[in-house]
């Protein structure tokens, strides 16, 4: 039993949700929505790198911007008989609009373009300008995608007041939860090195997986901060170890280590930076007389403090869902960590997050008219 009115949110979404998008695939999704954008007077500019297509688009000269950013592709459906329904062909079934990317994000891209669609309307002369940077890079490697849409609009030097990222950030109720940031992500591939042998002779062999083992408990142990005001404290974790040759009578000559920190970026003397957790490992690897090697891949944090942006989209949230949000800096990374580069204000929010990556990925249909409305009415107090 369905029980839904129609809308051009809801069948734009839907027009969305039908094409193939898998990463870094685009399918289509953003002509869709160039389509709807042009004829609103907003300036488009294509920008593919590699594989990856990209779009920006603006309308207006002047500051303030306002900016809409998100992400076309998709992830993998996972095995299609596990799906209540074809991934690809948005069906709604009790009241729930089931596909691949219905939370994570398609649902808002079709509300970014609607809200713009009503707000242009009714506000054709608006101050300021309204922005959408949008990509088919953000489920995959994340490199030809926002990363360089953002290098190509710093070099011009146009920066963003305001950017609003549609990720799927709600907990339990939508619009209980918005992403004022995010933590960083420091990963290392440690490799320590030992000498190979007979495991029967071990006067013979330096076993690397009995070497490293003091050292992983000095960095389980270390408190590396307390957190602060935004962030969790950071944490430290391994996500696997590789070692030995396969034989139960040899001991390995080497032991990989794959390890991640999400940490609490600084902030007013509290928290850790990129360098400070990079000495510190070293610092105990070396106290520990290790031969290793040690590559770093870093993704860095960042942070909105509660402000015009912030205070607009909360009160369009209460008005439109009638939920006070929380601030949260939880979760993974976003492409909000490259706008941030030149935005000084950048939030994160969209549909609910409990089915996102998920077999049978869905958004509930009547969370889908409040949140056009929610990215309109905050248009309207930033920038009418």
């Amino acid at each position: 039993m369905n029980n839904y009115i129609s809308s051009k949110t809801l069948e734009l979404a839907m027009d969305l949700l039908s094409r193939r998008s898998n990463t870094p695939e685009d399918a289509g999704c953003q002509e869709l929505m160039i389509s709807r954008l042009e004829p609103l007077g907003f300036k488009i500019e294509r920008m593919r790198f590699g594989d990856v297509d990209n779009f920006y688009a603006r309308r207006g000269p002047s500051g303030p911007l306002l900016v809409f950013a998100g992400h076309t592709d998709v992830v993998p459906t996972g095995p299609l008989d596990k799906w209540l329904t074809p991934p690809f062909e948005p069906t709604i079934k009790d009241d729930m609009l089931y596909a691949r990317g219905a939370a994570d994000m398609k649902t808002s891209l079709a509300a970014f373009i609607t809200s713009i669609e009503e707000f242009v309307a009714e506000n054709p002369s608006h101050a300021g300008s309204i922005g959408l940077l949008i990509t088919s890079d953000e489920e995959g490697v994340a490199v030809d995608g926002t990363f360089k849409v953002v290098e190509a609009l710093k070099a011009r030097g146009e920066m963003i007041d305001y950017c609003i990222v549609g990720e799927p950030t709600s907990n339990k109720v939508v619009g209980d939860m918005i992403k004022n940031g995010r933590r960083g992500s420091l990963s290392g591939k440690l490799t320590v090195k030992g000498v190979q042998g007979h495991i029967a002779y071990p006067h013979l062999v330096k076993n690397p997986i009995h070497m490293v083992a003091p050292a992983i408990k000095d960095m389980v142990e270390t408190v590396w901060d307390k957190g602060n005001e935004y962030f969790p404290p950071t944490s430290w974790q391994i996500s696997n170890m590789n070692g030995g040759t396969g034989a139960t009578n040899v001991v390995p000559g080497e032991v990989e280590i794959l390890f991640n920190f999400r940490f609490c970026p600084e902030l007013n003397g509290q928290g850790s930076t990129e360098q400070n957790l990079k000495e510190r490992v070293h610092a105990i690897l070396d106290k520990h007389t290790l031969n290793y090697d040690l590559e770093w891949e870093y993704s860095p944090p960042y942070i909105t403090p509660r402000g015009n942006l912030v205070e607009a989209i909360s009160a369009a949230i209460e008005s439109c869902y009638g939920v006070a949000p929380e601030l949260s800096t939880t979760g993974g990374t976003s492409d909000g960590r490259f706008i941030a580069d030149i935005c000084k204000q950048v939030i994160e929010f969209g549909p609910l997050n409990a089915t996102i990556h998920k077999l049978n990925e869905c958004v509930g249909v009547a969370d889908i008219e409040p949140l056009k409305e929610t990215y309109k009415l905050t248009m309207q107090a930033l920038i009418a």
